[in-house]
């Protein structure tokens, strides 16, 4: 096996985003965790989003190692190797490379996978880890590693998106028999999980406020939305299975003096499927930290999510960042939307195209009401990605400082990287065809 290499790649939908707040700092005294790798199903350099905000600010402690899904090469001939790619925030993103013949033979991937992380965990001296999951898929490739702790931080219910795998219900409550804590995404999802664990803990979505908050000060309009006329009703997030298209077909033909700007890269669906009436703007996508530009140009912020089993979970992170830009917002009834934000009337709540389109009509006038920001502004001050982190850090310490207490008289040193198990040959090489 060659030695692990590290490498640049470019940045895509998301960059390097706003630094952890000095607050985030301020706390190493306390923090006395051990290297964290997690596993996630979603691309580093994808969408900044929950799992940025959190491992960046890890990684202002400690080493963090975040496991991408693996990469199959076309060439039969390659080697199963790692590549590092370094973050300037510190996290290093792990990318395991596996030749072709093994994509459609899972139970060789995953033992290749762990082959090449048990390598890459010696020679970098990784002997005392905290394992962090985002997806259970993950344990296929890692089950028989020993971390001190193990947490699961269920951002979303994956089992209902699109292409889901079929055993992911499976391994979801093979993760929950090892996991010491589980956190959720939203407080719907946590009223689902709690019943599956004992230790859930919910952790919905929160801001960062300075980042966003400058949409609300003097910015440069982005040229590709300088053109578009007022009034602009903007959605910026994954373009998916989630997004109401045809609500948003609806709403741009029932009101053509209404432009609507779409952010976002489209995935898992055919883009031929999405309206295309002249006002409707899709700008692609967008780096983290010129999102505040876009903001500050719209009128109107929406949540456009459609009812199906792929919304049942979700706590959108854009409901508090389009209100810290100091937009108005309008969104289907999606539940974690509805409490708290459309309760402590922050938000309008709709679910049909002439019910948003009246919504958007009063939130046009919004900007004007300084009860709603006074309200609003209230509000955010109680939520920050540094205390839901700080929060999450704070449970870990405690459950990993009761482990080690309840293991002091057995343990007499670190424990084993990994079980040896049976080795599982590997297909054949054969010529590309």
């Amino acid at each position: 096996m060659p030695p692990s290499s590290t490498a640049e790649a470019p940045l895509r939908a998301s960059s390097t985003a706003a630094r952890p707040s000095a607050s985030a700092a301020e706390n190493t005294a306390s923090y006395t965790l051990p290297d964290l790798v997690c596993f996630a199903h979603l691309h580093w350099d994808f969408v900044w989003q929950r799992p940025q905000h959190l491992f960046s600010r890890f990684a202002q402690h400690g080493r963090v190692f975040y496991v991408e899904d693996a990469f199959y090469h076309n060439d039969n001939l390659v080697e199963p190797h790692v590549e590092v790619k370094d973050r300037d925030n510190g996290v290093k993103v792990v990318v395991v490379h596996l030749p072709q013949r093994l994509r459609d033979d899972e139970t060789a991937s995953d033992q290749a996978q762990f082959e090449v992380l048990s390598h890459f965990f010696a020679e970098h001296s990784v002997t005392q880890y905290v394992f962090w999951y985002y997806t259970p898929m993950a344990l296929g490739k890692s089950r028989h590693f020993h971390p001190l702790l193990t947490v699961y931080d269920c951002m979303d219910e994956l089992a209902n998106f699109k292409f889901a795998h079929p055993e992911l219900k499976k391994r979801e409550q093979e993760l929950f028999q090892k996991a010491d804590l589980v956190f959720t995404g939203g407080h719907t999802l946590y009223e689902a999980k709690r019943e599956q664990h004992p230790d859930a803990h919910a952790f919905p979505s929160s801001i960062d406020k300075d980042h966003f908050g400058q949409a609300r000060g003097p910015m440069l309009e982005p040229a590709d939305q300088a053109a578009i006329p007022h009034p602009r009703i903007g959605f910026f997030g994954v373009v998916d299975e989630r997004l109401d298209i045809e609500l948003l077909r609806e709403l741009s033909q029932n009101h053509p003096e209404w432009q609507f700007v779409i952010i976002g890269p489209v995935v898992k669906i055919d883009p031929a499927t999405l309206p295309r009436t002249a006002n409707v703007h899709y700008l692609g996508s967008k780096d983290y930290k010129e999102l505040p530009a876009y903001l500050k140009g719209w009128d109107v912020a929406t949540l456009l999510f459609a009812d199906n089993e792929s919304t049942k979970f979700i706590s959108p992170t854009k409901t508090p960042e389009y209100l810290a830009a100091g937009n108005p917002v309008v969104s289907t009834p999606i539940r974690d939307v509805v409490r708290p934000y459309g309760e402590l009337k922050l938000v309008h709540i709709a679910d049909n195209a002439a019910d948003f389109g009246a919504a958007i009509e009063k939130a046009l006038t919004q900007r004007a009401d300084a009860d709603w920001r006074q309200r609003t502004d209230d509000y955010l001050a109680t939520i920050s990605w540094d205390q839901t982190w700080q929060g999450m850090v704070d449970l870990m310490q405690q459950r990993l400082g009761a482990k080690t207490a309840d293991a002091s008289t057995t343990l007499t040193g670190p424990p084993p990287m990994a079980t040896k198990v049976s080795e599982v040959v590997l297909p054949p090489i054969t010529a590309a065809h």
